[in-house]
């Protein structure tokens, strides 16, 4: 097993259940620590002593490689609103698959895949394919600043758009604008962090500053609304960004085809300038995209900066529109725009933090689970504030207590939750897909009432 932090050493029921019923994830996870930083390949797989190693997956479930089957609601980090393997999915990507993976050069799926997300997203008049969500925002920034001749990029503290150098901090940490470790300073220097929500504080800084390309928001809030946001700021942020001449990037990488079929644009009525979408576009294959208004985009058209005499945007990328990836994405999106799959995860999503929350209240525990559309938080009220978890309020608490939460605490509930066959992420939230149904509903809600009550058992809580 590896090495752990010495409070995973204390005397823990919830620990000592986890483990005994985990032996093979530990063996793997022994094996990834001499392999990998930390044992892991992305940094919110971090979990004390270790995670589990999933074998297999289907729907809402997943099990892990020692036969313990859990309700996920991971979701693939937000990729799956359809759930594991489904069949129309699963078709296409078998289909692709016997085809070839790779043929370096054009082909018909990404053509049919394009068209998949024009139908759906009518701000997207050309699209272009990357690999990641991070790309996809950082392809979506540098064409802002060719396009407008500006430099600075305006964002809002907590929200979080990848990890290149342009969004390296500001979202757990370094709110004050400095750069994190093997940033540039200069680059960070050309970012703008805005309290969220302060549509007054855009107004001053859109006034003040004449050097401003771009303003990049999470739509529904940061981390799919754990802080969140109305729709009404948005709308008020398109009127301001448009008065001022510079262009709004909607980051729709959570909230694209989640929200609703046409993203959170669709359910706001807002049309952005630039949009960057990942997860979902690609079926729960690796895949991304920044799509938006024609001019902007023309800056990677070779004739069209030929024809106006400018040097064009670069842009490579082994894997763009990877034929495999673009069947699983268009066989998804198809899926989406012809079914209430959105509507159904919703439904569930709210079912599910309304029974969370009649678990708190009767277990006694002043905490609350909270969110919209499709997704759930959870805020353990660090501070200990009065709170009813029914009639909780997220915009009424400040952001810093919403984001604190205690990091050992926060653990031992995840641990707990999987001992009795859920799985959410490290901050006790997640999001649905539209195969999760009332049964899981009822399950997720008892695996929240016994893990409640281990972490009163450890001394926890009270």
């Amino acid at each position: 097993m590896p090495s752990t932090p010495s409070d995973t050493l204390s005397n823990s029921g919830i620990v000592a259940a986890y483990t005994s019923r985990t032996k093979g994830s530990a063996e793997l996870a022994a094996q990834a620590a001499t392999l990998f930083p930390s044992g892991i390949t992305h940094d919110a797989r971090n979990l004390d002593p270790y995670g589990i190693y999933v074998a297999r997956a289907e729907g809402p479930y997943k099990w892990d490689v020692d036969g313990n089957r859990y309700i996920d609601f991971y979701g693939g980090h937000g990729a799956l609103l359809l759930g594991h393997r489904h069949p129309a999915v699963t078709a296409a990507v078998t289909e692709a698959l016997a085809e070839g993976t790779h043929f370096g050069a054009n082909h018909p799926r990404e053509v049919r895949w394009a068209q998949a997300i024009q139908r759906l997203v009518p701000s997207v008049e050309r699209v272009r394919f990357t690999s990641s969500g991070t790309e996809a925002t950082l392809m979506a920034v540098r064409l802002a600043r060719a396009f407008t001749g500006k430099d600075t990029l305006v964002r809002f503290k907590g929200h979080f758009h990848g990890w290149h150098d342009h969004m390296a901090g500001g979202y757990t940490n370094h709110f004050d604008g400095t750069a994190t470790p093997g940033v540039l300073s200069g680059v960070a220097a050309k970012t703008l962090l805005l309290p969220p929500g302060d549509i007054e504080a855009a107004r001053d800084a859109l006034a003040a500053n004449r050097d401003i390309a771009a303003v990049i928001l999470e739509p529904t809030g940061s981390s799919f609304g754990q802080v969140p946001l109305d729709a009404a700021f948005t709308q008020a942020l398109r009127e301001l960004t448009a008065q001022h001449g510079v262009l709004l990037i909607m980051d729709e990488v959570i909230t694209g085809f989640r929200v609703a079929p046409g993203g959170a644009q669709a359910a706001f009525g807002v049309r952005p300038d630039l949009s960057s979408f990942a997860k979902i576009v690609a079926g729960g294959l690796p895949g991304a995209a920044v799509g938006g208004r024609a001019d902007i985009l023309g800056l990677l058209d070779f004739k069209a900066s030929a024809a106006a005499d400018r040097e064009k945007v670069q842009h490579q990328g082994t894997f763009n529109a990877n034929p495999v990836c673009a069947a699983a994405g268009t066989a998804a999106l198809d899926v989406i725009g012809a079914t209430d799959a959105c509507e159904r995860a919703n439904r569930t999503a709210a079912a599910l933090r309304e029974a969370v929350n009649a678990v708190f209240e009767a277990e006694r525990v002043p905490w609350a689970c909270y969110g919209t559309y499709s997704g759930f938080h959870l805020f353990p009220n660090p501070r200990g504030i009065a709170l009813t978890p029914s009639r909780f309020d997220a915009a009424s608490v400040p952001m810093d207590d919403i984001k604190t939460q205690p990091a050992r605490l926060m653990t031992r509930l995840r641990l707990a939750l999987l001992v009795h066959g859920v799985d959410v992420n490290n901050r006790g939230g997640g999001m649905l897909s539209c195969t999760h149904s009332a049964d899981d509903v009822a399950e997720a809600a008892e695996a929240f009432r016994q893990a409640v009550r281990m972490l009163r058992g450890d001394g926890e809580i009270r």
